[in-house]
């Protein structure tokens, strides 16, 4: 197997040795499952998609009521650019790596920074209060998306070790 197709094996979630699935569901997946090349555009016009919003709510943040859509569309964004995953993974694959125990933490955090960030900015209309938890939606978020990266929560727990004395 070529470096790509390993790649796409691990990224769909069928890096198991066991080939041989049976049944319905195995079937249905089979035909439902997108093209390689549908994948990539899927995850790509998502997560793009998801950057706009973002970067549109901070840009609209000095608006009437700036604040509610600043952190509506800021976590919209947030989540569309965490869906675009499943496109990869498929949205199953995606749900059971999100809450292994590696990233459950991680995952937690970013799901109630989120809410906290709607909350604090539509119903306790504290704007220091949502600017916070969207600081700290965007750190789980970033936390979250290293533990994709072999070793890279460590490097950087080192560094910042290393950075603090």
């Amino acid at each position: 197997l070529t470096n790509m197709d390993k790649l796409k094996k691990v990224l769909s979630g069928n890096d198991d040795d066991n080939t041989d699935r049976e049944g319905i569901m195995a079937e249905f997946s089979d035909r439902t499952t997108f093209s390689w090349s549908s994948r990539i555009k899927g995850f790509i016009a998502c997560f793009v998609i998801g950057w706009i919003f973002s970067l549109l709510g901070s840009a609209l943040i000095a608006l009437p009521h700036g604040l509610v859509i600043f952190a509506t569309f800021y976590t919209i964004g947030n989540v569309l650019s965490l869906a675009s995953t499943c496109f990869l993974m498929g949205p199953i694959n995606q749900l059971k790596k999100m809450f292994a125990p590696t990233r459950l933490i991680a995952t937690l955090l970013m799901l109630l920074f989120m809410a906290l960030t709607l909350m604090a900015a539509i119903w306790w209309k504290k704007s220091v209060l949502a600017v916070i938890f969207c600081l700290l939606q965007f750190l789980a978020l970033v936390w979250y998306s290293i533990s994709y990266i072999p070793y890279a929560r460590t490097a950087i727990k080192n560094a910042f070790s290393a950075c603090m004395g």
